[in-house]
């Protein structure tokens, strides 16, 4: 197939304002990744598309297995709360309150 580019489980951005670092999760229009490496804002930088990362968790949520995750732009942290939020994946451990973070199978598409 002479058209094929890349499997898409990594693309290419350009880090929004105020860059990102290793790890951080970004919302680049209606695709959600994981910063592969850390970029400056403006600087191309690598997003991991598809997999399970720890990600940070907003204040006051559990999840339970299967749950929908929900990228929350403002805290930088993943929500139940679909209003206003990106669907990213699916969580795939329980976690309780107090953790501070929750493990999302990212989904790898465009919402």
């Amino acid at each position: 197939m002479r058209n094929f580019v890349q499997p898409g489980d990594t693309v290419t951005f350009t880090a929004p304002a105020g860059g990102l670092a290793s790890g951080d999760g970004a919302l680049i229009g209606a695709l959600f990744g994981i910063a592969a490496a850390a970029a400056a804002a403006g600087a191309d930088v690598e997003l991991v598309t598809r997999g399970v990362f720890d990600l940070p968790k907003a204040t006051g949520i559990d999840f339970t297995a299967g749950d929908k995750a929900y990228w929350d732009s403002a805290t930088k942290a993943v929500t139940d709360v679909a209003a206003g939020h990106t669907l990213i994946g699916v969580a795939t451990r329980a976690t309780a309150i107090p953790a501070a973070t929750v493990r999302v199978r990212l989904n790898g598409a465009a919402i």
